[in-house]
């Protein structure tokens, strides 16, 4: 290598720390900077209050029980009586 190499890779390495050292302060934060404000909601309460009657109508049929349309005939399909 000659002596204008070594002076050029110098100056290569001095811009590119420079450079480097001033993207990294934009992008690296300090901790006083990361700190940001928070909405505080409110708790969950363990009370449940009654639906509207608009919305919901308290005697229809519940979709929860089991309901059996008819009486089955079969009691042992895959056994081969009854059918």
């Amino acid at each position: 290598m000659r002596q204008k190499d070594v002076a050029l890779y110098l100056v290569i390495a001095f811009i590119s720390a420079i450079t480097a050292f001033f993207v990294s302060s934009k992008l690296i934060v300090t901790p006083e900077k990361r700190q940001q404000e928070v909405v505080m909601v409110e708790p969950i309460s363990e009370t449940f209050e009654k639906p509207t009657d608009t919305y919901f109508n308290g005697e229809s049929i519940n979709p929860t029980q089991m309901s059996l349309v008819g009486q089955p005939t079969n009691q042992t399909p895959f056994n081969g009586t009854g059918q």
